[in-house]
């Protein structure tokens, strides 16, 4: 792809490789007249275009990365060549590890992966199995009544209960809950609010106010010793490490604490609200699960896994992960110079039919059977690969299933409003409530 050299810098010499292939103008001039979504741009360009294709808005050049080589080489091999720009949350997250770059992502990440792995994954097990057991007990009092719920709401009361008990050692109370639900509010604005700094952030000043109040409260609590009932949480983890590291202040420990707010719980949550969807669709894949093994045994877990895996190829958590080159680099073949920006698009990937079999098909025993799924690392990454791949993704993994071996064989939600397709944010959520009533099984 030919990019224009910048009024203000050298000129570079192209790359070695083949100009990127480009969407027609005209394609583009009718996707911006129609007012589409992104991803119908991106999807024009993939599958007109290929692994690696590119389009202009305006004179700004963008490379649309699908192709499992092409991601690998991008977000793994050379993730100092595809760098990460000021991300899109940094509003709300501020300098938290999700927005860091550069020595200060390195300290952050070191500090943060050893509580998602291992060892510090057990610390959290018993937090989540009382938090899926909460949710199962409230289940069932809604099945008894025949109440009528929203599906997604309770699986983000879930998700934020999980997290606030991992980061606190506390059960979420009812007043944290809804000072918290400022949280999805202003993740949904994001992709709307105007690009002045100033007047996005006045734009949801309100919000943003009421989650630094919940934040200020829980880090004074965790600074004057206060340990929940389950010990202390991650969050003491920060303020402990604020004692040897000057650049630990105040400010980055809430940048930190709402940075794991956002990321524990608005994916897990938007990841189990399509799973029961995608079953109200293809009910099989609930029995096939549930005859997989009989409660608690590995088959049966196996399969529940499945379940997340294939819905995270239907709709990863990351759709989409915007980087900039940062030198000129050959990409496939493809030259790409300096300043590109580069969007891998993980939810094309796991959609292509050169990859995956009938892509259409929700279809879980992909991720049981060998064989029945690519082998190649940069054709499923619904968590990112690479240094920057999600740290959380053990955690979510683990509390998605221990909450479906409680609900899948309990109950059954009989959907009375369905939303109407997905909305393409920071996240690909649902685009609308989901209520249903919750059918006993057996």
């Amino acid at each position: 792809m030919a990019i224009p050299a910048r009024p203000d810098s050298p000129p570079n010499p192209s790359p070695a490789g083949r100009p990127v292939p480009e969407l027609d103008p005209a394609a583009v001039e009718q996707w911006q007249a129609g007012g589409g979504e992104i991803v119908d741009l991106l999807t024009q360009a993939h599958e007109r275009l290929g692994g690696v294709a590119g389009f202009r808005l305006g004179t700004r050049p963008t490379v649309v990365v699908t192709g499992p080589e092409a991601v690998q080489h991008v977000l793994a091999l050379h993730p100092d060549r595809y760098v990460k720009r000021s991300h899109r949350a940094r509003l709300l997250i501020g300098d938290g590890v999700l927005a860091a770059t550069g020595e200060a992502w390195q300290r952050q990440r070191r500090q943060l992966q050893a509580q998602f792995t291992g060892r510090g994954m057990r610390r959290y097990e018993q937090r989540i199995a009382d938090a899926a057991r909460t949710t199962a007990a409230r289940w069932t009092a809604y099945a008894r009544t025949g109440e009528v719920v929203d599906v997604g709401e309770e699986m983000r009361r879930f998700a934020l209960d999980t997290i606030w008990r991992s980061l606190t050692g506390h059960p979420l109370d009812a007043g944290t809950e809804r000072e918290l639900a400022a949280v999805p509010a202003v993740v949904a604005a994001l992709p709307r609010l105007p690009a002045d700094g100033v007047t996005a952030q006045g734009a949801v000043a309100a919000e943003l106010a009421r989650i630094d109040a919940v934040a200020g409260r829980a880090i004074d609590a965790a600074r004057a010793g206060e340990a929940g009932p389950d010990g202390p949480g991650l969050l003491h983890v920060l303020i402990e490490a604020a004692g040897t590291r000057p650049e630990c202040t105040d400010r980055l420990i809430r940048d930190e604490l709402v940075t794991l707010l956002v990321a524990g719980h608005e994916t897990t949550a938007t990841t189990l609200t399509w799973l029961h969807l995608l079953l109200e669709r293809n009910p099989e894949a609930r029995e096939q699960t549930l005859a997989a093994g009989a409660e608690g045994s590995p088959g049966r877990r196996q399969a529940v896994q499945a379940l997340v895996h294939e819905t995270l190829r239907f709709y990863p958590s990351a759709w989409i992960l915007p980087r900039c080159a940062a030198q000129d680099d050959v990409l496939a073949g493809y030259a790409i110079e300096a300043g590109t920006d580069v969007l891998v698009c993980p939810y094309l990937t796991h959609r292509d039919p050169a990859l995956w079999a009938d892509p259409g098909r929700f279809d879980p025993q992909r991720f049981t059977t060998p064989g029945r799924r690519p082998a190649h690392p940069g054709s499923y990454l619904p968590f990112g690969i690479g240094p920057r791949a999600c740290l959380g993704l053990q955690f979510a993994l683990r509390e998605s299933t221990v909450l479906l071996e409680q609900l899948l064989p309990a109950h059954t939600p009989r959907f009375r409003s369905l939303p109407a397709g997905a909305a393409f944010g920071i996240t690909v959520r649902p685009d609308g409530p989901a209520t249903a009533v919750l059918e006993p099984r057996g």
